[in-house]
């Protein structure tokens, strides 16, 4: 009989734990998706309602010498690009997978991606974005991507 309690207990304990990390992942991966929807939009508002004020953004990728190099941008320079979107000039930024790791107020999460302009193929590569929940709004704090033209599975499927 104990027996019985004790697993019921563990049982109904795991489900509440998994429960509470569903719903956390989900509330995450909305904040991710209306990032991206603001981005789409050419909507800075939208973007800036994922971001905490003291985001770090920044990307890597390879130059023309084939040298690795990391550029950081301030806030203001991501909102104003968005937000000068011309209207003709269509972003899809095609989301491939989405992982997801929390732990306490922090999250982690990784989204494999191609990205296309106007409909055509321009690059691919991974963005890693950090997250913090502050007291119940989860929060983009740091923002990585890294863009590559090599090693695609679109542009190997063009060749």
């Amino acid at each position: 009989m104990i027996r019985i309690v004790t697993l019921l207990i563990i049982i109904t304990f795991s489900t509440t734990i998994s429960g509470q990390k569903n719903k956390e992942e989900i509330a995450i991966k909305s904040v991710i998706d209306t990032f991206f929807e603001g981005l789409h939009k050419g909507d800075s508002t939208l973007m800036k309602s994922t971001l905490h004020r003291e985001v770090k953004i920044q990307t890597t990728s390879t130059n023309k010498e084939g040298n690795k190099i990391l550029i950081t941008d301030s806030l203001e320079k991501l909102l104003t690009g968005v937000a000068n979107k011309k209207p003709s000039h269509i972003y899809l930024e095609k989301l491939t997978s989405i992982d997801i790791k929390i732990d306490g107020n922090l999250a982690s999460v990784w989204t494999p991606y191609e990205f296309y302009f106007n409909g055509k193929f321009s690059h691919c590569g991974a963005n890693s974005f950090q997250l913090f929940n502050n007291n119940g709004i989860w929060q983009i704090i740091y923002l990585v991507d890294m863009r590559r033209r090599e090693n695609c599975e679109t542009l190997k499927e063009k060749k």
